[in-house]
C-alpha cells in the first residue's frame, strides 16, 4: 500500500510533522484534543489499534510495560492494567522524575481500571519510581506522529520519549531486547528518509494502526544511553532526573561534559583570559573578576557563575541570522527545528513579524557548525536564508558594528 502523505526529497523533520499534523486535520481524521498540531494525534481508530498488543507474543510474556501517557495510547495502558501487568508511565515533561507506577485500587471494577489508564488516572492512582528501584523494563510504548515499515520514528519535536529511553538504558531498565511498539494510524505511515534518523533517536519493533500489525525488523541501533554532548543547562534545571544521571556516570568514569558546558574546560578559560587582557593604550578590554589560578580556590558553583556571565557577554557571542522565515512558523516550532539539526543557540532572538530570526552561540566555530547544519534548510517550501549575521563578519565586534547602518537588521 503506497503512503498517504508523500515525502520529498531534502524534507525535514519539521516538513513531515506539519504534513501528518495537516493532513490529520484535513481528513478529519483525529479525536479530541484538537486540533492535532503539536501533538501526538489522538486518531480515530486508537483503541482498535491498540487492542491489537494482546496478541503480541512480546506483550503476552511481559511483566513490566512502560507506555507514555499520550491521549491515543489509553487503550494500551488499559490492556496492560487488565491484563495485571505493571504499569509504567513517565512523569510529565520528567519535571519529577522518571517514572509513576499506576496503582489500581485493590478489587478494581473494570471501569476503574478504565480511569486509572487515563491522564487523570495517571495523576490520581500513581506512585513515584525512585531511580533505585529495580525496574525492568520488557515493552516500552511510544506515541509517533510519524513512523515508517523500517522502524524510523518521529515524535512531536520535544525528544522525550528518545530521552526517556536513555535514561532507562543509564539505570539498567532496558537492554538491547527490549521491544519497543508504537501505535499510529495508517495515513501516518510514511517513507521516512533515514539521513533524518540521529544516534539520539529511538525506533521501533512493531507498528499498530486500526488495520494492521506491522513488525518492522529493524536493523538500526537504539540509543546506548544519554548523550550528555546533546543535553545543556536548562534541561537539567528543568529535568532534576538528569543531575542524579549524571552524577552516576561520572562517578562510574563516563564523560558527562554537557553541550553548553565546554567553557568550563581550562582551555577555554584560558582562551577567553587571553582575549580580555587589555590590549595596550586605550584598549578597553575588560579582566576576568578571577584568574583560572584563584578559581582554583572558589566553590564550583561561584565558578560556574563566573564563566556563565563571561559566556553570555555581549561581545562574546557570535550570532547567525535566519532569513525568509514562514509567517506561519511559531517560535516554538522553530526551537524544534533548531533541536533537530543539532543547532541550538545560547539565545534566540525572534522576530517573526519580520519573517528573521537571530541566533546566539558562544563562539564563532559552533556558530560555523550551526550555519553548516542548517544549511539548505526548507520550511513549509521557502528556503530559509542562513547566514552570520552582518556584524559578525570581518571578525567584528557586536558592539561596534550595531552602531552602524545596515540593511540587515542587527540584534538588538
Amino acid at each position: 500500500m503506497e503512503p498517504s502523505i508523500k515525502i520529498k526529497p531534502g524534507v525535514t523533520k519539521w516538513d513531515i510533522r506539519k504534513k501528518v499534523w495537516d493532513y490529520i486535520e484535513e481528513k478529519n481524521l483525529a479525536n479530541f484534543p484538537r486540533p492535532v498540531h503539536h501533538r501526538i494525534p489522538n486518531f480515530k481508530g486508537a483503541y482498535d489499534a491498540c487492542n491489537k498488543i494482546k496478541d503480541l507474543d512480546c506483550f503476552i510474556k511481559t511483566r513490566e510495560v512502560k507506555v507514555d501517557p499520550d491521549k491515543p495510547l489509553e487503550g494500551i495502558r488499559l490492556a496492560t492494567l487488565q491484563a495485571r501487568k505493571t504499569l509504567l508511565v513517565p512523569t510529565p515533561r520528567l519535571r519529577i522524575g522518571l517514572f509513576n507506577k499506576i496503582v489500581p485500587p485493590p478489587g478494581a471494577s473494570k471501569e476503574i481500571l478504565r480511569v486509572c489508564s487515563t491522564a487523570q488516572g495517571v495523576k490520581d492512582f500513581s506512585v513515584p519510581v525512585g531511580l533505585d528501584a529495580k525496574v525492568r523494563v520488557d515493552l516500552v510504548v511510544v506515541g509517533s506522529v510519524a513512523v515508517s515499515k523500517k522502524g524510523w520514528r518521529i515524535g512531536k519535536g520535544e525528544g522525550f520519549a528518545d530521552l526517556e529511553y536513555s535514561m532507562m538504558v543509564s539505570m539498567g531498565a532496558v537492554d538491547e531486547n527490549t521491544v519497543v511498539v508504537t501505535s499510529v494510524h495508517d495515513c501516518q505511515l510514511l517513507d521516512i528518509p533515514e539521513e533524518l534518523m540521529g544516534d539520539h533517536d529511538l525506533t521501533v519493533d512493531y507498528i499498530l494502526t486500526p488495520t494492521q500489525v506491522i513488525r518492522t525488523d529493524c536493523k538500526r541501533s537504539k540509543p546506548q544511553g544519554i548523550i550528555w554532548s546533546k543535553v545543556d543547562s536548562e534541561m537539567m534545571d528543568k529535568m532534576p532526573i538528569l543531575v542524579s544521571l549524571q552524577f552516576r556516570e561520572k562517578k562510574a568514569g563516563k564523560d558527562v561534559t554537557l553541550k553548553d558546558e565546554r567553557f568550563m574546560e581550562k582551555k577555554d578559560l584560558q582562551w577567553s583570559s587571553d582575549k580580555r587582557m587589555p590590549s595596550g593604550k586605550g584598549g578597553n578590554a575588560t579582566k576576568f573578576k578571577h584568574t583560572p589560578t584563584e578559581m582554583a580556590g572558589n566553590s564550583k558553583e561561584q565558578i560556574e557563575s563566573d564563566c556563565k556571565s563571561q559566556l553570555n557577554a555581549p561581545n562574546r557571542v557570535t550570532a547567525v541570522y535566519m532569513g525568509n522565515i514562514p509567517h506561519s512558523l511559531r517560535v516554538s516550532e522553530l526551537k524544534t527545528i533548531l533541536r533537530d539539526h543539532n543547532a541550538v543557540p545560547l539565545r534566540l532572538n525572534w522576530q517573526g513579524a519580520q519573517h528573521r530570526a537571530f541566533l546566539d552561540y558562544k563562539d564563532a566555530e559552533t556558530a560555523k557548525e550551526a550555519v553548516t547544519s542548517l544549511a539548505k534548510l526548507s520550511i513549509s517550501g521557502s528556503m530559509i536564508t542562513v547566514e552570520f549575521a552582518k556584524n559578525q563578519r570581518g571578525n567584528r565586534s557586536r558592539n561596534q558594528t550595531t552602531e552602524k547602518t545596515s540593511k540587515q537588521p542587527l540584534l538588538s
